[in-house]
């Protein structure tokens, strides 16, 4: 394993630790958007696996993670669900993947983080099969001007340190709308949680 940097390491302390309660939270999401995968699917920073649990058996998965303190700790987690699965060390805006090899592509809590969305996202393109969807669950920019976009907007320094470049207030919903999908389906909804309260949910399909 290559070694990873500090932010990399206090990332995957967070999730294995006190991840579970936001799981909780966003179950019902995750359940509707995962159950319908089939075929090849692919999911970028996929952590400690969680969303595993949700997808069918059938599958072939292929996670997709640039942390390598999580790497082992997702090898174990397919293991244990039994799943046809590998397991690669990439970036969502550099996978080791062919073009239009993939029936879906994952990102929940990935956009936030990575150092252009724009790049993600055509590469995620890359990757899809005519047709594919692109399905995510990811925390955005409140609306400009409330208190809880200004409190995003004053923690996103400490974010990005903490949680290997995570930006609060990235309004992701925008990037995703203008990336060139054939069909974008998204809802806006809120957690019971502080700075990362406001959330997207929903499918793009690959043109």
């Amino acid at each position: 394993m290559s070694r990873g940097t500090w932010r990399q390491r206090t990332l995957a302390f967070i999730l294995t630790r006190f991840h579970q309660r936001y799981l909780t939270l966003t179950e019902p999401w995750r359940q509707r958007l995962l159950s319908e995968a089939h075929g090849r699917v692919v999911e970028i920073g996929p952590g400690t696996g969680p969303n595993l649990a949700w997808l069918p058996a059938d599958i072939h998965w292929i996670g997709i993670e640039p942390n390598p303190y999580l790497v082992p700790i997702l090898k174990e987690a397919a293991v244990a669900r039994g799943r046809h699965a590998e397991v690669m060390a990439g970036s969502a805006m550099a996978m080791p993947l062919p073009e239009a090899s993939a029936d879906m592509v994952i990102s929940t809590l990935v956009l936030c983080s990575v150092p252009d969305v724009g790049r993600a996202l055509q590469e995620i393109r890359r990757v899809l099969k005519p047709g594919g969807r692109f399905v995510f669950i990811e925390h955005v920019a409140d609306r400009p001007g409330s208190r809880l976009r200004r409190l995003q907007n004053f923690g996103t320094p400490l974010s990005r340190c903490l949680g290997d470049g995570c930006h609060l207030n990235r309004e992701t919903w925008r990037d995703i709308e203008q990336a060139g999908f054939g069909d974008v389906r998204l809802e806006h909804f809120r957690l019971p949680l502080t700075f990362n309260a406001t959330h997207i949910a929903g499918v793009a399909i690959n043109r």
